[in-house]
């Protein structure tokens, strides 16, 4: 590790200054520099670039157990662990994917809603049957929640909201006012 600091700021500090520091011999700071590496130490310089490689060839997202595995299908067999410890000192960590969001609570309790449609996605007249659903979709700041409603007779879009939350005052009730302000309902109809 000491050759190794001096090697490193050798251009910022006197190479002879520091190993006085450090109470070795200058002659042995040379030797070791031109020393050649071992087979092992080559080894794992190699395996390291390999592991720095596969790391951005995947767009920082293989963490150590997907980069293990693709150095094992290109021949290099090292463990998990070993790939853990160099991303480590080596300062790369994988982007990890999102976790599962659970959106319904489908407690015994709850009341089946009656399904009138039965199916049967169809409309003879304009304001006949609306229908609304929610899609979830992933930004760099968060969640955010689209709900639509559809008025089935001609498929278009009469309302629709964007949340940050799942409040159904923010999804499902925003989006039906701004529907009914688009198509206002008639008694009777």
């Amino acid at each position: 590790m000491k050759y190794e600091f001096i090697r490193e700021n050798s251009k910022i500090f006197p190479v002879e200054k520091m190993c006085r520091i450090f109470q070795i011999h200058k002659s042995s700071f040379f030797r070791w520099r031109k020393r050649t590496p071992t087979t092992r130490a080559q080894r794992k310089t190699f395996v390291i670039n390999e592991i720095i490689r596969i790391y951005q060839w995947s767009q920082c997202r293989y963490g150590s157990p997907r980069i293990a595995k693709e150095l094992d299908t290109i021949g290099i067999k090292v463990s998990r662990k070993f790939v853990s410890q160099i991303m480590k000192e080596n300062h790369l960590s994988s982007i990890a994917k999102s976790k599962y969001k659970r959106t319904t609570n489908s407690s015994l309790n709850s009341k089946v809603v009656e399904n009138r449609l039965e199916q049967i996605f169809k409309a003879g007249r304009k304001n006949e049957v609306w229908v609304s659903d929610m899609t979830y979709l992933e930004t760099e700041e968060g969640w955010l929640y689209l709900t639509v409603v559809l008025d089935l007779f001609d498929r278009k879009v009469i309302g629709w909201f964007i949340s940050e939350t799942m409040k159904a005052k923010e999804t499902s009730i925003a989006s039906l006012t701004k529907a009914l302000l688009d198509r206002p309902l008639q008694i009777g109809q």
